[in-house]
């Protein structure tokens, strides 16, 4: 059957070739007299390359009443759209043997014990740590064109073994290669130390501590001591004056009373009830239950503070990400300065190593052409003088070295970009009050607050500093 009438069929593919559509051009006196054939339609297909999930009942309908389909767009085949992959994930089955009930307890007079807790959570030589699920690659979609179309990978995750931790052959797995407490430091390598504990007090009796691994005080941190663990810290009472450096986190019970003196740095986390007078760093964050009070403090991400009390009054405050509390400052208007938004020093550290790496990718340049001369030299059959050989192991061992110098810089890079680019919009957030006599920057935006903000979240939005109500 031949068709009838004056028609015209247009074919057109979607970006991602994933739908073709097609409409029937016909003019306006003409509508109720046209037949359209099969073959006409199928045609048109052919001469886009369509030929995957053709939608037979729009073939059908546009045979039948054409006159339905007339000069509008309707979708006529469908390919079948990639899965994409599933991020790699990691689990720690360690954490299941940590029981619930360890922790403070509460006496009959009200008060709680923080010097006996029941015990302190190790693990066992041989125990597995972390179990990775590697990303998968998803499933290809196919055009319909007949293409394949690639799925979209997922987010691949690395594990890190620190200190006293192996893997298996296929680095899926992590397990504990001595007994001891586990612990994560810089850049999420996983440790396990061996654990000090103090029974007491660090005062006199016991003096200065220096561990490569974690250290457990019972007691307090008394006036003018440090304590030093390349693991965690965990202090069950208080601590005064003091010095408490960990690569991994600080954990104290009772809070902190510096009276201006010390500091207590943590490269992850630190936690505490209440941090007052105090120089408190975290390479990732600060949690406190009570109250920060004329301290400094400061988090590569987050400061939260958000207990039944949760205040913050006074001193300066600076995290990467974002600063939370209760309350902050008081009737008084005393000055609190908080700062947000930024991570100069990962920044700073990123422009250095881009620039470090195009000074070694020039030097690479230049060692490959020196190389290339002195091939081209042997190509010819011409052996090389001696200099020329003393020059061609100079420049051997220099592109190993370069080599080696690139995938150091390389990978820190990748680090870093992955840690900058996980950041979300920096923000402060009120969960009941903000008084008067804060001042907030936002990298190098400046907002002072004049009047009270119930419940409000302060953002940057087209570069101005915006609130928000919280619900």
């Amino acid at each position: 059957m031949e068709g009838i009438g004056n028609y015209r069929l247009e074919v057109k593919l979607s970006a991602d070739k994933l739908e073709a559509d097609i409409i029937l051009r016909v003019d306006e006196e003409d509508i109720d007299n046209i037949v359209v054939v099969q073959s006409d339609i199928y045609d048109a297909l052919q001469q886009q390359k369509v030929k995957v999930g053709i939608l037979e009942d729009v073939v059908q309908g546009l045979c039948t009443f054409p006159a339905k389909y007339a000069n509008a767009k309707v979708t006529i085949a469908r390919g079948v759209a990639p899965v994409p992959g599933a991020d790699a994930i990691i689990e720690y089955p360690y954490l299941a043997t940590v029981s619930d009930d360890e922790g403070p307890k509460e006496l009959e007079d009200g008060r709680v014990d923080y010097y006996n807790i029941t015990s302190i959570p190790n693990v066992a030589k041989g125990q597995l740590l972390a179990r990775k699920t590697p990303a998968s690659s998803g499933t290809p979609g196919t055009a319909v064109t007949g293409e394949p179309i690639a799925p979209k990978a997922g987010k691949e995750i690395n594990l890190k073994p620190g200190k006293n931790v192996v893997h298996n052959q296929e680095r899926t797995m992590l397990y504990a290669a001595i007994d001891g407490q586990v612990s994560f430091t810089d850049h999420d390598k996983l440790n396990v130390f061996p654990v000090f504990e103090v029974k007491g007090d660090v005062d006199f009796g016991v003096g200065n501590i220096d561990f490569v691994g974690t250290v457990v005080i019972r007691g307090n941190v008394l006036n003018g001591f440090r304590v030093k663990a390349s693991g965690d810290i965990r202090v069950l009472g208080s601590v005064e004056g003091a010095e408490l450096y960990a690569e991994g986190s600080i954990e104290i019970k009772s809070g902190i009373v510096a009276q201006d003196k010390g500091a207590i740095v943590a490269g992850k986390d630190i936690r505490t009830s209440f941090i007052q007078n105090a120089n408190v760093t975290a390479g990732n964050q600060v949690i406190v239950s009570q109250s920060i009070m004329f301290s400094n403090v400061r988090a590569g991400k987050q400061i939260i503070c958000k207990g039944p009390k949760g205040i913050i009054i006074g001193g300066v405050l600076q995290a990467g990400e974002k600063i939370a509390a209760r309350v902050f400052g008081n009737t008084s208007a005393t000055p609190t300065l908080l700062e947000v938004g930024v991570k100069p020093e990962l920044r700073q550290e990123l422009s250095n190593i881009q620039k470090d790496l195009q000074n070694v990718y020039e030097n690479l340049r230049k060692t490959d052409q020196g190389l290339g001369v002195l091939n081209q030299i042997l190509q010819t059959g011409k052996e090389l003088t001696t200099e020329k050989r003393i020059m061609q192991i100079k420049l051997t061992n220099t592109r190993l070295v370069l080599e080696k110098e690139c995938k150091q810089l390389e990978a820190r890079r990748k680090d870093l970009e992955s840690e900058l680019k996980g950041e979300g919009p920096a923000a402060v957030e009120a969960y009941h009050v903000m008084y008067p006599g804060i001042k907030m920057t936002f990298g190098k935006l400046v907002h002072f607050i004049k009047h009270e903000y119930a419940r409000t979240r302060f953002i940057v939005l087209d570069g101005e500093i915006s609130t928000a109500t919280l619900i």
